[in-house]
């Protein structure tokens, strides 16, 4: 069965929320303590969110959920740990969350060129709310570990 321009879009979301967050999940013995307490709110909201999401999709848009690309994901994690060896383990891993975040709003933006079922649109809003917050929240963070 062929996905339409709609379905795929949402897809696009639902595997940029659940790659963000295993990436997140994948690297919490990275992170120390502080940034760990600091982020950790904004993903498991973004968890539910993607619940909420995928329950909406499969009700409104027929869409079924896909698993992880196991093998991208196995790559990020390797490649972030090369790039740690040369650089700070903690700003490498800021700036790897930091490319999630773009990724996902690039998908967010595609899927609202989209006419979206009245449950999805708050959900998608949400998203897009939360994934601002993270970025400012990420840059604060970056910020704050130059100046040390």
């Amino acid at each position: 069965m062929f996905l339409d321009n709609r379905q795929v879009a949402m897809d696009s979301v639902l595997e940029a929320l659940a790659d963000s967050i295993d990436y997140f999940q994948d690297n919490l013995e990275r992170l120390r303590p502080s940034l760990r307490d600091a982020l950790k709110p904004h993903y498991e909201a973004r968890a539910k969110s993607m619940h909420e999401l995928q329950e909406l999709a499969r009700k409104h848009l027929d869409l079924l959920p896909r698993d992880a690309d196991v093998e991208r994901d196995d790559y990020m994690w390797l490649w972030s740990r090369l790039k740690s060896f040369v650089g700070n383990d903690s700003q490498v891993l800021i700036g790897e969350l930091l490319e999630q975040e773009r990724v996902l709003m690039q998908a967010l933006s595609t899927l609202f060129t989209h006419p979206l079922p009245d449950p999805i649109e708050p959900i998608i809003e949400e998203c897009w709310k939360g994934c601002r917050a993270l970025i400012r929240e990420l840059y604060a963070l970056q910020k704050q570990r130059q100046r040390r």
